[in-house]
């Protein structure tokens, strides 16, 4: 591992003007303690408030991204950052515009034989009934460009389909009508090269939504998963061809379902994920002996341009 001293002075960049900025101050705020408690020159940077050429104005060596959702997380701060010159962590500008994108995520997974749940795109003249026939009830209704659960409705009955649609589309025009894949629910994290020990997720009811996901103290996490053996190996390995067939690099986390039967799909693949107290990735980390704080020296030294050693 690279000295302190060797990563100059580093933004977090943090916040932004997505629908997940509060989220995303927790991660960063995390960040910027962990990196300092390393010795590391680490700064909060909010693009929401600032102009991000004062990243080049003020000598930033580097950038640690803990920005989720768009203008964040959609390869568009990435590109800029591209353009400055300034190394970042995660994945670069296509394939973090890629995974963004749920739709074309799940077209990319389904070429190259990655299991992903069976959907319809909410058209204008879409024929519902075909769909529902061909999907089954429930279903869930999410718009394709969003995270954190936001917009996401399971919708039970053919009548709260409509609704459901509507308020997607409050978020992103695009939505996605999928199917609902009844089992356990998994979270696969990969730093670097490896996919890190499965954390199934228990939240009450059932319902992993956006209050469970990051204030509820209700939501249980079991990492070792109990997954039986082999299908975690099956589904790790599956994590990393699912990462690298989008481009990704750096780190990441895939959200799967496993079935009752050991069958599993993968329902999306992110490239900023969440780094609060309740978040996945560093609960991965720990169960293979990587602390908050050095998983976060880890992530920022792997920081780069695209197409760059």
């Amino acid at each position: 591992m690279a000295d302190a001293t060797s990563f100059g002075k580093v933004a977090v960049l943090m916040g932004g003007p997505s629908a997940e900025r509060e989220i995303s101050l927790l991660s960063g705020t995390g960040v910027v303690g962990a990196l300092r408690g390393r010795g590391i020159d680490a700064h909060p940077f909010d693009p929401k408030e600032r102009d991000l050429a004062d990243l080049r104005r003020e000598g930033f060596a580097r950038a640690f991204i803990a920005l989720h959702g768009r203008f964040g997380e959609d390869g568009t701060v990435q590109g800029a950052l591209e353009v400055m010159g300034i190394p970042y962590t995660g994945s670069g500008v296509m394939a973090s515009a890629l995974a963004m994108d749920k739709w074309r995520t799940k077209l990319v997974w389904m070429a190259c034989g990655i299991p992903t749940p069976r959907f319809a795109i909410a058209e204008p003249d879409t024929d519902w009934a075909q769909v529902l026939g061909r999907l089954g009830l429930p279903v869930i209704v999410k718009p394709a460009r969003e995270g954190s659960t936001l917009g996401i409705t399971k919708v039970r009955t053919a009548s709260d389909l409509a609704p459901a649609v509507a308020f997607a589309a409050t978020f992103d025009p695009l939505v996605i009508v999928e199917e609902f894949v009844d089992g356990q629910e998994l979270a696969a994290a990969i730093v670097g090269s490896e996919a890190l020990p499965l954390v199934r997720i228990e939240a009450p009811g059932g319902n992993y939504d956006y209050q469970n996901k990051y204030f509820s103290d209700d939501t249980r996490y079991h990492c070792p998963s109990g997954v039986r053996a082999d299908v975690e190996a099956s589904i790790r390995r599956d994590t990393l061809a699912a990462f690298r067939v989008l481009g990704c690099r750096g780190w990441g986390r895939a959200d799967v379902m496993l079935r009752p039967d050991g069958k599993y799909a993968f329902l999306e693949m992110n490239t900023s994920p969440g780094m609060t107290g309740h978040s996945l990735v560093p609960m991965a980390a720990k169960a293979v002996g990587v602390d908050y704080p050095e998983l976060c020296v880890r992530i920022l030294a792997g920081a780069g341009l695209e197409g760059r050693p």
